[in-house]
């Protein structure tokens, strides 16, 4: 079963798939620098209350599947993902440094899908089943 997040008006299970990529692709997310990274955004997470359910960082990208609350929208937390590890990762490794001598990591930008356990047609068929009721007359049709 899945692990809903619960508040006191509210139940979400509010999951993405995120990846984003090191600038011009290099391959620099290797022994100790990919470790760290690792490390970095587990402790992100942790702060900002997201779940990674699943995570892979790359020679030169990174993919997260995260589950997260909804006081946070997914271009936020990618943000604080990529600040932070960004920032950390050139104090810590001044080869780093030297390689992105603007302070610019990663690539600009990420690709974001949203995951989830509704489908589509689950949406549709609830939808359907609404608007088929005796007392339908009572309802708004949004099309």
């Amino acid at each position: 079963m899945t692990n809903y997040r619960t508040s006191s008006h509210t139940v979400t299970n509010l999951t993405c798939y995120i990846v984003w990529v090191t600038k011009y692709r290099y391959a620099v997310l290797t022994g100790d620098i990919q470790k760290r990274c690792r490390d970095i955004l587990v402790q992100v997470c942790d702060s900002e209350n997201v779940r990674i359910l699943k995570g892979v960082v790359s020679k030169d990208h990174v993919h997260m599947h995260v589950e997260y609350p909804p006081s946070i929208s997914v271009s936020m937390l990618v943000k604080k993902l990529k600040c932070r590890t960004s920032r950390y990762l050139q104090e810590e490794y001044p080869m780093l440094r030297k390689r992105y001598w603007g302070q610019h990591f990663w690539a600009i930008g990420y690709g974001a899908w949203s995951t989830g356990v509704i489908t589509d047609k689950m949406v549709q068929d609830y939808l359907d089943h609404h608007r088929d009721q005796p007392n339908g007359e009572d309802s708004w049709i949004l099309e």
